[in-house]
């Protein structure tokens, strides 16, 4: 299992707790903490005088899977380890107690922890957004720059942040998506004066994904015959944008890779797509587009906070049960969805890929249409069956209406999925070694 994430606890009460292993120089440690808050690691570090990590998720699972931890004499044994528990625990006499990755939970009485140092190390949903700053995407990625960098913005927010400008072919490739009467016939040229397009172009037309009768003798014929205007547009412009931006080097373990977790969202999202009817079938094209790019800002925020990266790293993976837009919230007051939107904005992407990006995560937004339903129902299928970061959550049934799905359409297109997992990957690693 690659996926960060696991169960959501959002709605948990206080009295369900989530113990966390962690570990530093001096040994291991536990902390203990209501299921609905965010364990704040700066805080544990001050107050705790330790650097304590959190541990990867397949060791937390070796740990907590051990057989002696089914009885009740196991798990008070457990408790007894150095541990801390948050300040808001000290009031039940007993508490219901899970550990995410590993899923053991047992009830926990309060005589089992008067060991226990007790500190403020858990922030609720409601403090984290009490403290975030008013206004549109730009004012808040602006007062994200100016808080937690040496920039401070003088004029357009683009030239400030000194984000990379895209290159001549990628904004013509750019101009003929957002042309709804381009065609091949544009597309032709372009690709022809970019060698390393071409030859990707060649490279995708005979893979055994696409499956194309005979021998492919031209570009013409690779894009006409075989992947069509809209793919290689889209894949095109996905290698561009991440050439422009590198793919952050210390992400959280056992994350899914970048590219991955991008195909695959912009393959699902697109097959619900076709599985519409027809009369509000959103263009599959700009569907595939807005999954293939839907975790872009994921990127530009390690562009934009490279000391502050480590550290949304290391808070994820302490906080695998909550939205990962609430985490980046309080460590940088943005989200990857803000900042990615704003920059799709302002390099002239088709506004319904940048809308996508930006309402992924709140598909009964007024603002959300039918292509941000579309990328939350790929993502949040592909988590449930661990091909995507991020907690795992019930699929709103009104979005599903609103695509008119159903919950059997995506377990057939997951099955399809898994079917043509093989040659997804192939096409993964030909974007991931661009």
């Amino acid at each position: 299992m690659l996926a960060i994430g696991v169960k959501s606890f959002v709605e948990s009460d206080n009295q369900q707790c989530r113990l966390v292993l962690l570990h530093d120089s001096d040994g291991k440690m536990l902390a203990l903490l209501p299921a609905n808050k965010l364990l704040n690691l700066v805080s544990l570090w001050r107050e705790a005088e330790r650097n304590l990590q959190p541990t990867r998720s397949d060791d937390a699972i070796r740990f907590f899977g051990q057989k002696q931890l089914l009885s009740p004499e196991g798990q008070q044994k457990l408790l007894g380890l150095p541990i801390i528990i948050d300040k808001s625990l000290t009031d039940f006499d007993q508490l219901n107690v899970v550990e995410p990755f590993s899923q053991l939970s047992f009830k926990a009485d309060k005589s089992w922890l008067k060991h226990a140092k007790v500190l403020n190390i858990g922030v609720t949903l409601d403090e984290i957004e009490r403290v975030q700053p008013k206004g549109n995407d730009e004012a808040v990625i602006t007062h994200a720059v100016e808080r937690f960098t040496a920039l401070r913005i003088r004029q357009r927010l683009e030239d400030t942040l000194g984000l990379p400008s895209l290159a001549p072919t990628t904004q013509k490739i750019i101009e003929l998506r957002s042309d709804p009467a381009a065609g091949v016939d544009q597309l032709v040229p372009v690709v022809k004066i970019d060698p390393s397009l071409s030859a990707q172009v060649m490279s995708w037309s005979v893979s055994p994904y696409y499956a194309a009768p005979g021998s492919i003798q031209s570009i013409e014929d690779a894009i006409i015959r075989v992947l069509g205007f809209d793919l290689v547009v889209n894949l095109a412009l996905g290698i561009a944008m991440g050439k422009t931006l590198d793919v952050p080097k210390d992400t959280p373990r056992n994350q899914t890779p970048y590219w991955k977790q991008a195909v695959y969202t912009a393959t699902l999202a697109e097959r619900l797509a076709k599985r519409m009817p027809n009369e509000i079938r959103p263009k599959p094209g700009l569907v595939y587009l807005a999954g293939l790019l839907h975790n872009f800002g994921y990127i530009v925020l390690g562009h934009l906070f490279p000391p502050h990266f480590s550290l949304l790293s290391r808070y994820i993976e302490a906080n695998p049960h909550l939205p990962l837009d609430t985490i980046e919230k309080h460590i940088l007051h943005v989200t990857r969805e803000q900042v990615g939107a704003w920059l799709m904005e302002c390099w002239s992407l088709p506004e319904e890929v940048s809308k996508a990006v930006r309402y992924q995560n709140d598909p009964l937004n007024e603002d959300a249409d039918l292509f941000a339903k579309l990328v939350f129902l790929a993502n949040r299928t592909l988590r449930e069956n661990g091909w995507a970061d991020g907690p795992i959550e019930a699929i709103n049934q009104e979005v599903m209406d609103a695509c008119q799905l159903t919950p059997t359409i995506l377990a057939e297109e997951v099955q399809r999925l898994q079917e043509n997992n093989e040659e997804l990957q192939e096409l993964t690693q030909t974007l991931s070694s661009q």
